[in-house]
């Protein structure tokens, strides 16, 4: 175990007993608290519209100053809610073997059960048994992904005012299925009413994706050797972290219930909460066996994992995502040279859209500095770890229902501005307009700690202040340094990333290698 994982075992394990608080003083079911919504409280397997609710504190958007008008949209968005995957169907299978056994083991040679245990147990089977596939696109995310379309379009008319072309509108997915699909999804709702396809005017659009090998832009995390090493490492460390709480837990459902609950049934009965009120919209079975503090212990134990295995608790989890921020910057000056050089409307690209995982999204909100303070934000850019996300009831702003709900999309916005003062950037560099940015979290206005706390920031400010910090890194150093010679780097095959190979060389020395990389099964 690295010193890393040494350190952070024991200081959440000091942090726990220190801090720990009885559940047997909350005994009673979420359910008499009317006020208490599981839905909101369901990690990364929360719904969109529940992890939208969720406002990032008290603060107040910018006004767009008048004369700023849009011109460019970059959207980076994990696909919309799904089923449970394969191996998790088969997991809730065997739960309901196991709380069969339980229940025969609960009556004690009684004809019926105790009182205590909810009637819904008894003869309880998986709403997906007898699937043999999963984690596909269910309608409701697909309806997530087409409203948000329509919204996005709404909202930025100015961008989707032109015939539809796929260099104009770039829709990019990773070869994943429920990606692709979400990627779709969402272009029905742009382009709705644009074409001659039936009575709702639709039209086909392209969608592309990159090899699974290659996949530097979106896929940065199957594709880079060291963090893959490095999450091998983590996961049980993580599992251990949870251990307490699951015990503890599984110890109040013992005593409530009089079931013989393990801290795996726990875990599995968590999973079960999680399907059912997010796919289902059941939340009286599984997610009613739990209290609402335990249901916020076992949401931080969730977020804690996020925080560690994909967020701000390593600067790898992060950093590996250099080429899609790359990407993005790329995508803004471009469209500041089509501005500046008069380039005909219709001739240029209006937006980069983008659908891919939770793995992808949340290195990308971290690489911005989203749902940081200003010292924190000082801390990832020296490469130095975070504090763990505070234990409830303590409030925190790292939580999986705002942070990767399903879903949840990064949108950056370039303005042009009128070019009014002299003695600006973006003059000095012989612009003739203003350029700004501005980084919207779930359709919302977040602030940048790199950008003055604003969420309307000059572009060269953000590239500044923002961007050029994580330049010291390039994803061949920090996905290779620690690998071993038989791990080479991906060879990038897209026109984005090839074009993204030639512009880094201007911030970094080295350049992706031509070797390929075995392939991974999908997540």
């Amino acid at each position: 175990m690295t010193l890393y994982v040494s350190v952070t075992l024991v200081f959440l394990l000091l942090f726990y007993f220190c801090s720990c608080s009885s559940l047997s003083a909350a005994a009673t079911s979420f359910a008499t608290d009317e006020s208490f919504d599981v839905r909101q409280h369901l990690s990364t397997v929360s719904r969109y519209g529940a992890g939208k609710e969720t406002t990032i504190g008290s603060y107040v958007p910018s006004t767009i100053p008048e004369g700023c008008n849009p011109i460019h949209l970059n959207l980076v968005a994990r696909h919309g809610t799904r089923s449970p995957t394969k191996k998790r169907i088969k997991e809730l299978d065997q739960l309901a073997i196991h709380l069969d056994e339980l229940l025969n083991e609960a009556k004690r040679g009684e004809k019926s059960l105790p009182q205590k245990i909810p009637s819904w147990l008894s003869g309880w089977q998986s709403p997906w048994k007898g699937r043999l596939k999963g984690g596909e696109l269910i309608s409701k995310g697909e309806d997530e992904l087409y409203q948000l379309a329509l919204r996005i379009r709404k909202r930025f008319p100015e961008l989707f005012n032109e015939e539809y072309h796929p260099d104009i509108f770039s829709i990019r997915a990773t070869q994943v299925p429920r990606a692709s699909a979400s990627a779709v999804a969402f272009g029905i709702g742009l382009f709705q009413g644009n074409g001659t396809l039936g009575p709702g005017m639709h039209r086909a659009f392209s969608v592309t994706s990159e090899s699974r090998a290659s996949d530097v832009c979106l896929r940065f995390y199957d594709t880079c050797e060291t963090y893959k090493e490095y999450r091998k490492s983590q996961e049980p460390a993580v599992d251990k972290l949870r251990g307490p709480i699951l015990e503890e837990i599984a110890a109040e459902l013992v005593k409530r219930y009089q079931i013989n609950f393990t801290r795996q049934d726990v875990a599995s009965l968590w999973f079960l909460c999680k399907q059912e009120a997010s796919l289902l919209d059941i939340t009286d079975q599984a997610c009613n066996l739990f209290t609402a503090s335990e249901v916020e212990l076992l949401e931080w134990t969730d977020d804690l994992e996020l925080f560690l295995l994909k967020g701000y608790g390593k600067s790898i989890n992060y950093h590996m995502g250099l080429p899609l921020l790359q990407d993005v910057v790329q995508s803004m000056e471009q469209a500041i040279l089509a501005k500046e050089e008069n380039h005909k409307p219709g001739t240029f690209e209006k937006a980069r859209l983008r659908f891919a995982h939770a793995e992808t999204v949340v290195p990308f909100t971290c690489l911005l500095g989203i749902f940081l303070e200003g010292s924190e934000f000082e801390r990832i850019q020296r490469d130095e770890p975070l504090s763990l996300p505070p234990k409830p009831p303590l409030p925190r702003s790292w939580r999986g229902s705002t942070v990767a709900p399903f879903g949840v999309n990064n949108m950056l916005v370039l303005y042009q501005c009128p070019g009014n003062a002299s003695h600006s950037t973006s003059a000095s560099k012989g612009y003739k307009s203003e350029y700004y940015v501005q980084v919207l979290h779930n359709e919302i206005p977040v602030p940048m700690p790199g950008c003055y706390n604003t969420d309307f920031c000059s572009f060269e400010v953000f590239k500044e202040s923002i961007v050029n910090p994580h330049l010291k890194h390039n994803f061949e150093s920090v996905c290779t340094a620690q690998a071993k010679e038989e791990f080479p780097s991906p060879k990038p095959s897209s026109i984005a990333c090839k074009l993204l190979n030639f512009i880094r060389s201007f911030f970094q020395r080295d350049s992706y290698g031509n070797a390929k990389i075995n392939q991974k099964n999908e997540l």
